[in-house]
């Protein structure tokens, strides 16, 4: 087996044991905060920065990396922390989300650790709405922070796309009004977002922050004697979450023989073969890398006519 797909085979169970790969860095003082590995291209020493005239403020420059430029944001200033000092003497780690490539300043970078998925935890609700964070665990008795580094983004670069006109026909909204999706994403801005363009579509749907909620929400419905698949249309789930990740919600479903002919669309931040690996792993329907509006709108309204047997 080569290198690259020993890593990928290593990353798959890992990921489909309803396990992560977390990246542990420090900003200002002592506190520990991760983010996922696999959004991970790179750790670099911070290179020169050039400024940008009329840039956000924690948006320190941009660097030239490998053949390309790369906005830095200062992590500690997105969460609202003092600026680092002397941005040379850190680091920046180059990640790719929802189809961008963004680099954040830390001060330096502690260690890589797997960790189960049921061990990490939405953040205390005292956080508030304006937290930047996703979620929370503990290691040897440390807090560890988790980033909801999509929030991050959009505070950089607000992200509002809207499902195009000529998708959204008066068929379609019409059609779509008799149907109804599970929600489910653990990213206040990544849900937000899907809800608009589902309520653009005209579809009705129900959300939940992560997979555990979700497969207790389809425990009940089934013991209440209601058919699931007449009672939705399809799932659309994050692939990170707190307490169970989209590919174990989504292996579970399709274990299940009252969910199992349910279709799940996994959409995430996370892109590659890694993800086309473990969509196929886990029986999923369908796989989005966030976030393309009228990419989603297609698949659902291409479900809606699967079900409907006729062209909306």
């Amino acid at each position: 087996m080569s290198t690259s797909a020993g890593k990928l085979a290593e990353r798959t169970k890992v990921a489909g044991g309803n396990r992560m790969e977390l990246l542990l860095f420090r900003l200002n003082g002592k506190q520990l905060y991760g983010i996922n590995v696999f959004k991970v291209k790179e750790i670099i020493p911070c290179p020169k920065l050039t400024n940008l005239p009329h840039h956000t403020p924690h948006v320190r420059g941009v660097a030239h990396v490998r053949d390309g430029t790369v906005s830095i944001v200062d992590l500690g200033m997105a969460i609202r922390q003092p600026a680092m000092q002397n941005p040379e003497s850190h680091f920046v780690i180059i990640t790719e989300y929802n189809r961008r490539t963004q680099g954040f300043l830390v001060r330096e970078v502690d260690r890589i650790v797997n960790i189960n998925w049921e061990e990490v935890h939405p953040p205390p609700r005292g956080s508030g709405k304006n937290s930047f964070l996703t979620a929370v665990t503990q290691m040897d008795n440390q807090l560890i922070e988790i980033v909801d580094v999509e929030k991050i983004i959009a505070s950089v670069d607000p992200f509002a796309q809207g499902v195009s006109a000529e998708i959204l026909t008066d068929e379609v909204k019409q059609a779509a009004a008799n149907y109804h999706i599970l929600l489910v994403d653990d990213s206040s801005v990544a849900r937000h977002q899907v809800e608009r363009n589902l309520k653009e579509t005209g579809i009705g749907f129900t959300s939940l922050t992560n997979g555990k909620e979700a497969l207790d929400y389809l425990n009940a419905m089934a013991d209440e004697g209601k058919r699931v698949q007449d009672e939705l249309l399809m799932i659309i789930s994050d692939i990170e979450m707190p307490e169970m990740d989209g590919y174990t919600l989504t292996r579970r479903i399709k274990e299940d023989p009252r969910f199992a002919n349910l279709p799940v669309l996994l959409h995430s931040s996370l892109s590659g073969i890694f993800n086309e690996a473990m969509v196929k792993k886990v029986g999923a329907n369908f796989f989005l890398a966030k976030y393309d509006a009228d990419e989603l709108a297609r698949v659902v309204i291409g479900q809606i006519q699967a079900v409907a047997g006729e062209k909306v």
